[in-house]
């Protein structure tokens, strides 16, 4: 049998250098914000924690913010090619549920976050402003389920009353507890939505039949 000729990459030794820089900045920053406050970590401790520059930190990150939700831009882009790539008769339901729960394990790094974020009100809600991304791949995921025109006031609805959803009940339960929720309690949250979003985006359907 012929062996396959698809093989995996690997990025060369300058790539792997810089990943390696940039998981070490985002590493030493959480453990200083979680050690001493977001508020009163600056840059300068970070580079020197990471043993670079500051001028070598903003090659990799904008602010402390980005530095914070580091994750995010993969995470999106790996949503956004989950939605646009689902199969014939895969709902946006469907594929937003899958790529969720399908997702790593939280990590120590993940679960630092989120105990950094919970305990800043502006950072939760600076949180709570960036989720306008995932807002935006739902409703255009929403949008080829209805075959929707442009212009269509529906999606987005549909889909800001999802985040909306999902933030008040993330929110509240995370002041019952006082801890960031885990993931079991987000996916237990996110299956009373995504439920109610079926419903939702059935009764659309059929009135655009009708």
């Amino acid at each position: 049998m012929e062996a396959s000729k698809t093989s995996v990459v690997r990025p060369g030794l300058r790539e792997r250098k810089k990943q390696q820089t940039r998981e070490t900045i985002a590493r030493v920053a959480l453990e200083l914000f979680a050690q001493q406050g977001y508020e009163n970590t600056t840059l300068a401790e970070i580079a020197d924690a990471a043993d670079v520059s500051k001028r070598t930190i903003f090659a990799y990150f904008e602010s402390k913010e980005d530095i914070l939700f580091c994750d995010e831009p993969m995470f999106y882009e790996q949503l956004n090619e989950k939605l646009e790539q689902r199969p014939p008769g895969t709902t946006t339901v469907d594929a937003l549920r899958d790529f969720l729960s399908s997702g790593p394990a939280m990590d120590d790094n993940a679960r630092l976050r989120k105990q950094i974020i919970h305990s800043d009100q502006s950072l939760r809600l600076s949180e709570r402003g960036r989720s306008a991304q995932l807002e935006q791949l739902v409703a255009d995921s929403i949008a080829r389920d209805l075959d929707a025109e442009a212009g269509d006031i529906r999606p987005p609805l549909v889909a800001a009353a999802v985040t909306a959803a999902f933030n008040a009940a993330r929110d509240r339960l995370e002041a019952e507890s006082g801890e960031p929720v885990s993931h079991e309690q987000a996916m237990a949250i996110l299956d009373e939505i995504l439920e109610f979003l079926r419903g939702g985006l059935e009764g659309l359907r059929r009135n655009r039949e009708a």
